[in-house]
């Protein structure tokens, strides 16, 4: 049998509902939307494809510092994270997530025609867009910072109303209306 792939967990409520955090020794690897008991299956599915026998852990000391810096960030305290993180995806779609975590200030908004700019992809809109819906560190990848080229807010992996709250607690320069 292969060694245990440890990852820790723990949930928190915030203002836009439960997110669940997932984190292994080398960073956070997971923001969910939605409390431990509803994403299971999710994360039992994900664990699978990156983890040699994923074993969950809950522990509330491994993620606390990355909970306090929600919390502050939702209290309007915080507008930068700096937190160990971990990206399980594939190559493109890692190269997408760290333009989001890099590239993209708060209260900032890009479309998604100048992510694929900034990774030097002009032409793949639409695989960039399908790399952001797959983010794994909602909040922390800023993904509701990415709007459609014509300045509209598009689809959001936690729904339009966490989108719109994200934007407005960063008084991005959108109408959210």
């Amino acid at each position: 049998m292969g060694k245990r792939s440890l990852l820790f967990y723990d949930e928190m409520e915030t203002p836009i509902g439960p997110i669940t955090l997932l984190m292994t020794d080398e960073g956070l690897c997971r923001i969910d939307f939605g409390s431990v008991k509803d994403l299971r299956t999710l994360h039992a599915s994900w664990s699978q494809r990156y983890f040699l026998c994923p074993e969950f852990k809950e522990d509330h000391i491994k993620v606390n510092d990355i909970k306090q810096q929600l919390k502050e960030y939702f209290n309007g305290e915080r507008k930068q994270f700096s937190i160990k993180y971990r990206f399980n995806g594939t190559p493109f779609q890692q190269k997408v997530w760290q333009a989001l975590y890099q590239d993209i200030s708060y209260g900032e908004i890009l479309s998604y025609k100048d992510i694929a700019k900034k990774i030097q992809a002009p032409k793949a809109i639409r695989a960039v867009g399908g790399a952001i819906n797959k983010n794994p560190l909602s909040i922390i990848v800023p993904c509701h910072r990415v709007i459609g080229s014509n300045g509209s807010l598009v689809g959001y992996n936690g729904g339009m109303d966490k989108k719109k709250y994200l934007l407005q607690l960063e008084k991005a320069p959108i109408d959210i209306s």
